[in-house]
């Protein structure tokens, strides 16, 4: 465990992976590329993503990252994860940063079926971009960081495997901030109630398979996770019973407590949890 005043870093193997990150690592250039289409052609709405692609040197295959922007699963767009992708960039990180359907429109689990499609065409896009396949991972913030980790728990080979999932879509590590692990735990809010179709008694079949925190085995990727410890959208038993669950799975974790920061002051002051976040990510695929 390591702490300092603005927060407290747990790890449930060994040391933090920032303590014994090399500091020295070099930062790469990277050119970005606006506007791509991820969506087929005949899917209910055509989706976009912000391309990010490192200038590394040499022919080798990098690690990737996908990136999804939060907003309640109805507002807001990549545009608030562009510091994230830059960073992940800089690392050496092919980003795509993309938008998703949005509720009340569309249900879930819609939405995931979009990352899952983002996948498929990241896939495609392997060898021009020279990505490693297996070196991809999950980055997201709030309803962002509850769809990534709905795609890392259950959208390879689990529930929500069928029809657009399956092995191009498992993700090598996640970092997740501010996720709403477990919906069950809300008091049917409007959000939630609109991104499933109902309440808990009138849905319960969709909020248990909409709730990341019901999902975890020990086969889930490692996950970082970080959280305002003042956070009243979504308190912070959310993210400590996840991380819970996930050492008692086994599954390498770290979770990075941010001290007097509620939901949105989390996001807005993220930079030391995202530095750590992705000192994490590193660590799974360099």
């Amino acid at each position: 465990m390591a702490a300092g005043c603005g927060g407290t870093h747990l790890a449930s193997q060994g040391e933090p992976a920032a303590n014994t990150a090399d500091v020295g690592r070099d930062t790469l250039d990277f050119k970005r590329i606006e506007g791509q289409t991820y969506t087929p052609s005949d899917w209910p709405e055509a989706l976009e993503a912000n391309v990010y692609l490192p200038e590394t040197p040499g022919g080798g295959l990098r690690p990737a990252a996908l990136v999804v922007h939060g907003g309640g699963w109805q507002n807001r767009g990549p545009e608030d994860m562009q510091s994230i992708s830059r960073k992940l960039a800089e690392q050496g990180y092919v980003v795509i940063n993309i938008e998703h359907r949005k509720a009340p429109e569309y249900k879930f689990p819609e939405p995931v079926y979009d990352l899952q499609q983002a996948m498929a065409w990241l896939h495609a896009q392997a060898d021009g971009w020279r990505v490693d396949t297996q070196r991809i991972v999950g980055v997201g913030f709030s309803s962002g960081a509850h769809l990534v980790s709905l795609l890392a728990l259950s959208g390879a080979e689990g529930p929500l495997a069928e029809p657009y999932g399956g092995e191009h879509t498992r993700l090598a590590a996640v970092v997740a901030g501010g996720l709403p692990s477990d919906l069950f735990k809300f008091a049917d809010g409007r959000l939630v109630v609109e991104f499933i179709g109902g309440t808990r008694a009138e849905e319960p079949e969709g909020y248990y398979l909409a709730s990341p925190a019901r999902h975890i085995t020990p086969q889930a990727p490692p996950f970082f996770l970080f959280h305002g410890t003042w956070d009243r959208l979504v308190p912070l038993d959310h993210a400590t019973d996840f991380y819970d669950e996930l050492k008692a799975n086994g599954v390498e974790s770290e979770l990075y407590l941010q001290h007097f920061r509620g939901h949105i002051t989390s996001f807005l002051t993220r930079g030391n949890a995202v530095d750590a976040g992705i000192a994490f990510l590193n660590q799974q695929v360099f």
